[in-house]
């Protein structure tokens, strides 16, 4: 059971919140893949060179930029988690905000670059078993006694 259930309108004025700190979030989750690229190549280098001396204020350097980068990422994903959604794919930028549809536990399902959430699914479902909604939400938070 989800800690908070939205209505639709509940999750929908959430976007304009939450839509800024996903993207600085996957801007920061690909920088930091670019350095952790970078200094695996390094890491590669220095094994097929033997023992050549290693680059250590450049690693150093690369090493600190990435440590600052996860640190920004985790604080940029928790201003996200805290509203009660749910980031499900960082890269796609999809989010679920949990909600009860038609008695049942279920996902509002939004992906960055959707102007408004205009779908659903079943938990066990996922993005694949993307429904319209197609006015089948209340707009009122659910009863909790009420749900299966």
């Amino acid at each position: 059971m989800a800690a908070k259930y939205f209505t639709l309108h509940e999750a929908q004025d959430l976007l304009l919140y939450i839509a800024p700190h996903l993207e600085q979030a996957r801007e920061q989750k690909r920088a930091m893949d670019k350095l952790d690229e970078e200094l695996s190549r390094a890491s590669a280098e220095i094994m097929v060179l033997g023992g050549s001396i290693p680059p250590r204020k450049k690693l150093a350097q690369l090493r600190l930029q990435r440590n600052e980068l996860a640190e920004q990422l985790k604080e940029s994903i928790s201003k996200v988690a805290e509203t009660g959604c749910l980031i499900k794919d960082l890269d796609v930028g999809l989010v679920d905000f949990p909600a009860i549809v038609e008695g049942e536990e279920a996902y509002l399902c939004w992906k960055l670059g959707e102007e408004r959430i205009e779908y659903w699914h079943r938990i066990h479902e996922g993005f694949a078993g993307r429904k319209l909604i197609d006015g089948i939400l209340p707009d009122e938070p659910p009863d909790r006694s009420r749900i299966h």
